[in-house]
């Protein structure tokens, strides 16, 4: 067992004992929310952006916070909250979903997004779709009226078009910023990421006051893709990922490297098998009837369920470091970007190996934040456990 995993036990059942009396005692816990979005991270110039370009995207990120915050305290459901922030920052042209999505070499906005939902592992993503004003809510449309995961290219939009979804025409996308890139790419030979310095893929993550997480996210690609190219945003596992056991995750970077290392799942499940490890190891430490007569079967019965609740306490930092470590990973294979993820804790976090990263999160536990460099945020958005 790890070095940190064992001081980390060692120290929760130090508490435990000191307050086993009161096991019966504690008020139960008030239903807590929680979410995180990204609008894109990449290389973000503090020097480069105008007051005017920062208050513009601060009030994008703010708007969209602001519609899944509103689902989420209501009581509503996290897919609700996903999808209605999401669909906030999809119609909007700053970021690099929906309108305002990147062209294709062939001067065509080809969108990509994908949903999953914690209860039950369920999931559906659209690629390659060029008619759907908001490709989160096709996503979502798979999950639920298909018996598929992942639809692309024509085949997606036929489905679009059978459930009812309006065409929208390919001039709603388009706009002159995204056009001026792809010219400049092609008149002087650049590669991607030299015209895009910022991945601008949109994205959130949440939990509701059900104990129930979801994860959504959204994207135009990179700028001049070929041959059909598709990144990690559509990809459950790579991009999107949302399991009640572990966490909700939304990934935006360089595709190919989330990919290969399969971002979203690979934090949740080592988030998900550390947890499962730690509540091992601290049970073994507790004491039976016998060993403290003390306690009735029903106080140790009690005791050892807060015994869960109190690791599940102590996770918030471990999480920040799972999520650090396999952002860490992606930086030793060559790529870079960023995630958001939420815990069933109600833990809002954020890592990035880039310069900024477009980002906001708000809680039951009143944080509400918005922020673009690395930094600007507060210490900690960790729930009062």
């Amino acid at each position: 067992m790890p070095w940190l995993m064992k001081n980390l036990i060692a120290a929760v059942a130090l508490a435990l004992m000191s307050t086993a009396a009161h096991a019966q005692e504690d008020a139960p816990e008030a239903p807590k929310w929680s979410l995180a979005i990204h609008g894109g991270a990449g290389t973000l110039s503090r020097t480069a952006m105008t007051p005017e370009q920062r208050a513009e995207y601060e009030a994008a990120l703010q708007a969209a916070l602001d519609a899944g915050a509103k689902v989420l305290a209501a009581g509503g459901d996290a897919m609700d909250a996903v999808k209605a922030a999401v669909i906030v920052m999809e119609d909007s042209p700053l970021f690099n979903a929906g309108k305002g999505a990147v062209f294709t070499w062939d001067g065509t906005n080809e969108l990509d997004a994908s949903i999953m939902d914690g209860r039950d592992r369920s999931a559906g993503a659209v690629a390659g779709v060029k008619t759907v004003r908001n490709p989160i809510l096709l996503a979502d449309k798979v999950r639920t009226d298909s018996e598929h995961v992942f639809l692309m290219g024509a085949g997606a939009e036929a489905f679009a078009l059978e459930k009812g979804f309006a065409v929208t025409p390919p001039e709603y996308f388009a706009t002159e910023a995204r056009r001026r890139a792809l010219e400049r790419m092609k008149a002087d030979k650049l590669s991607a990421l030299d015209v895009d310095h910022k991945f601008g893929t949109v994205g959130a993550v949440a939990l509701d006051m059900e104990g129930n997480l979801a994860a959504a996210t959204s994207t135009g690609g990179m700028t001049g893709k070929r041959w059909g190219r598709v990144g990690d945003a559509p990809v459950i596992g790579a991009g999107t990922y949302a399991d009640n056991r572990s966490c909700a995750v939304s990934a935006t970077g360089w595709g190919e490297y989330f990919l290969r290392v399969g971002v979203a799942h690979e934090i949740c499940a080592r988030l998900r098998i550390n947890q499962s490890l730690m509540v091992e190891g601290l049970l073994a430490t507790l004491p039976s009837t016998e060993e403290y007569s003390g306690m009735t079967p029903e106080a140790l019965e009690a005791f050892r369920a807060k015994a869960s609740e109190t690791v599940s306490s102590a996770w918030s930092a471990e999480a920040q470091t799972i999520a650090d470590d396999v952002m860490a990973e992606v930086a030793q294979l060559g790529g870079d970007g960023g995630v958001i993820l939420v815990t069933p804790q109600g833990d809002a976090i954020f890592s990035f190996n880039t310069s900024g990263m477009y980002r906001g999160r708000a809680t039951s536990s009143g944080v509400r934040e918005v922020a673009i460099f690395g930094g600007e945020e507060k210490a900690s958005a960790t729930p009062d456990h």
